[in-house]
């Protein structure tokens, strides 16, 4: 008998394998980190290859601290960072360069361009996205612009593109051996480059970047079987779900009805909406998104708040200003002191994202006394978080009509009490953190699973679902608002800093 679905998740800063049984429950873990590479200002890179070497060695040792193998597995599921982006070589397999991060901002001067004729919104209604930096498609356009010889190699089919989840796909079916091309709803709705109607590559947006379709991978379901594994020990394992890692913790949230909404806290800070079968256009800087798509059943479209910086900012001052040793003393130095001074850290090292969408904005600390230290900064940093996950609520709540009563939460920084708990008085409902955490990876092992018969139904998947613990607002509602009012003006600061 299958025991166990594998899931793959590939973050942007490490890559996790861990091992899920029947109860949804994590059964073994592996994970390491990756080279973050910052050639130039505003520039984030990843070694590909890194990544997928990383990926092999963490499958074999999940599978070893389950004393498992490959017959044990029903499924591979697959959740990856989304928008950033790989061209690669596809006799060789060798990546054209390093890959681009999603975080990276070197397409400002092709988006100014593109924005010129129709503003930033130009797109909006087929792809629900507006033009910024952060998606794939304008990353394609900038590498073959700067790769020399690479168009004309792309228009003779020589190159393939694809997000992380291709790449691995790619890798995992045999690589230069007949490796499978492939993608999902979810990340192909993050490239500019899907209609979001038709749920295919959208013959205008090729034209406009001047991308050949030749090099885009096939889209497909979330939940499906793709093809199989040809990793010795693992041949024959069906690869079947797949979905970008934030629509992946939606699913692994059970997120299934439209109005139910979760946010996860990882290196940057993400809000998704199930608005159920139709697509909404978003009126205050949210991005119309696709949820998750069911072989068989039509697709789910979701609403989505993105915030660049979350996590990653407690990295920045563990690793850039030595502030703390570790990421988990973030919270030791932030409760030496009541609360942050007076100040506000916007940490729009790559611009502002939802709600804001300006891609000039740069960081600011603000209100700086002689009073302050370093454990107000460390707590002015958890904050940050909480109040750019304020900025994206509102907004969803204006897109939707829904004022929520409760957040679901998860990722990496959901063990923070204090960040927790300011984001429960912040927002003033409360916060709910399930039994595990982990939602994105098990979101892909959801998607496989129901693919390959191991959970029967969605039903199935909401009954492993349980609260771990809720936070409930304890803060004054005029100190609430005098302090988001605060934050708010603190963002302007921000604005328009990188001259055009």
């Amino acid at each position: 008998m299958k025991r166990f679905i594998l899931s793959i998740d590939q973050g942007t800063t490490s890559t996790r394998c861990i091992l899920f049984d029947h109860q949804g429950q994590i059964v073994s873990s592996s994970q390491k980190e990756h080279q973050q590479y910052y050639p130039k200002p505003g520039w984030v890179e990843h070694d590909a290859i890194e990544i997928w070497e990383n990926t092999v060695e963490l499958i074999y040792s999940a599978l070893a601290k389950a004393n498992a193998n490959g017959s044990d597995l029903a499924a591979i599921g697959i959740t990856n960072q989304r928008e950033s982006t790989l061209i690669w070589d596809k006799s060789t397999g060798k990546p054209l360069c390093h890959a681009v991060v999603w975080q990276d901002t070197r397409t400002d001067e092709l988006i100014n361009a593109l924005a010129r004729d129709g503003g930033l919104d130009r797109f909006r209604a087929k792809v629900g996205l507006p033009l910024s930096t952060y998606f794939s498609g304008p990353k394609v356009r900038w590498l073959l612009d700067h790769h020399e010889g690479s168009q004309q190699r792309a228009e003779n089919s020589e190159l393939l593109f694809g997000t992380i989840d291709s790449w691995l796909i790619w890798n995992l079916t045999g690589g230069k051996q007949n490796g499978q091309h492939l993608t999902d709803v979810t990340n192909a709705s993050r490239t500019m480059l899907m209609n979001l109607s038709t749920l295919d590559w959208d013959a205008d947006m090729l034209r406009q970047l001047n991308i050949p379709r030749t090099m885009l991978p096939e889209i497909r379901s979330s939940s499906e079987i793709y093809a199989e594994c040809t990793l010795p020990e693992l041949n024959g394992v069906p690869i079947a779900g797949v979905l970008g890692d934030q629509q992946a913790a939606l699913f692994g949230q059970t997120c299934f009805e439209p109005g139910e909404t979760k946010n996860t806290y990882g290196t940057g800070c993400f809000m998704l909406m199930n608005t159920g079968t139709a697509p909404i256009q978003s009126k205050h800087g949210l991005l119309t998104t696709l949820g998750y798509q069911v072989k068989g059943h039509p697709a789910v479209y979701a609403l989505e708040g993105s915030v660049a910086i979350a996590g990653a900012l407690v990295q920045w001052l563990r690793d850039n200003l030595k502030l703390i040793a570790k990421s988990s003393d973030i919270d030791i130095l932030a409760n030496t002191v009541e609360d942050s001074g007076g100040i506000y850290f916007v940490p729009a090292f790559s611009g502002l994202y939802a709600p804001y969408w300006k891609s000039d904005a740069r960081g600011v600390i603000v209100g700086l006394t002689r009073y302050i230290n370093s454990g107000h900064m460390a707590r002015a940093a958890l904050e940050a978080t909480a109040y750019q996950t304020r900025d994206v609520l509102k907004a969803m709540n204006l897109d939707s009509g829904v004022d929520l009563k409760s957040l679901r939460v998860d990722g990496g920084m959901v063990v923070n009490q204090t960040l927790m708990q300011f984001q429960s008085d912040i927002l003033g409902v409360e916060v709910i953190r399930p039994k595990v955490a982990e939602t994105t990876a098990l979101g892909a092992a959801y998607a496989a699973g129901l693919a390959t018969g191991f959970w029967s139904s969605s039903d199935a998947l909401k009954a492993n679902w349980a609260v771990a613990h809720t936070w409930t607002p304890r803060m004054p509602a005029a100190t609430r608002e005098k302090l988001y009012a605060g934050w708010q003006k603190a963002v302007t600061r921000t604005f328009d800093w990188v001259e055009p």
